[in-house]
């Protein structure tokens, strides 16, 4: 099944192109962190693994994000030629995942081979993560740290391959302050993953209005309309971090059978791959 998506994701690479006009101006944050979205998701700490549960929009998106990083780092040549093929083509990478909660997105890429370090501002979820990883020897290779992105790149420039913060930028407030800190530590020529969500009426309307108080599939309290951004402001904020877009693409989900797939319609969730110049 990754497979096929794969192939799927890989011809975005090959053959979207797009231009955005960038207008956004940049105002600088200290820090990324917010507490009461921290509290928030530690509230589900028990729930994390539950497939079927609160989370199981996270498990689903596996399906579209694991084959996006994967044919992302196999499109920039970070893959080694041999390896792509293989059942674990991200062998010797190094890939940084901010955000990683109870470790959904971090135990699949390290079922790919690559060593994944993930953090997380919630120590109780970072619990979770390594519990859950921890008599599996196929995930030997994840490390676990409870801390903010700020403090850990300044001791981790330019140590990563890539770095993903998947469903992460919409609870952040400050935006310019985390991905500044993303970009930091990434390799050059190193590759940065986000998906997110758009700060459009029709967001609100699928992900606050429907999702969290009509259908109920997420909890209430979860999203914000004023935390979400706009791709052109995500692009502005690498860009200026000397990262340019390789990939926008929007995706979309469908409550009744609890699956994503790619969309050409970016206005509720997009997807960005940006490369460290």
């Amino acid at each position: 099944m990754l497979t096929k998506i794969g192939r799927r994701s890989l011809k975005y690479y090959k053959n979207t192109a797009f231009s955005i006009t960038v207008q956004a101006n940049l105002h600088e944050n200290v820090s990324a962190a917010n507490d009461s979205q921290i509290e928030h998701f530690t509230l589900f700490k028990n729930e994390w693994w539950n497939e079927m549960g609160v989370m199981k929009p996270l498990h689903s998106l596996n399906r579209l994000r694991v084959p996006l990083i994967r044919d992302g780092l196999i499109n920039t040549g970070s893959v080694q030629k041999n390896l792509i093929n293989t059942p674990q083509p991200l062998t010797n990478l190094q890939i940084l995942e901010v955000g990683c909660g109870g470790g959904i997105l971090t135990e699949a890429l390290a079922r790919l081979g690559c060593c994944v370090t993930g953090i997380d501002t919630a120590s109780d979820l970072i619990k979770v993560a390594k519990e859950h990883s921890s008599n599996n020897d196929l995930l030997k290779g994840i490390n676990y740290d409870s801390t903010t992105i700020e403090k850990f790149a300044n001791d981790n420039m330019e140590k990563f391959d890539a770095v993903v913060a998947s469903e992460v930028l919409e609870h952040v407030d400050g935006k310019d302050a985390f991905l500044e800190a993303c970009v930091k530590c990434l390799k050059p020529e190193g590759s940065i993953f986000i998906t997110t969500i758009n700060q459009t009426l029709t967001s609100w309307l699928l992900v606050v209005a429907m999702a969290e108080n009509v259908i109920r599939i997420l909890p209430q309290g979860t999203h914000f309309y004023d935390k979400f951004i706009a791709p052109h402001r995500t692009q502005k904020i690498l860009e200026h971090n000397n990262c340019k877009t390789r990939l926008v693409h929007g995706y979309f989900y469908n409550f009744v059978t609890n699956s994503w797939s790619w969309s050409t319609n970016t206005s509720v969730h997009y997807a960005i791959h940006a490369v460290k110049m």
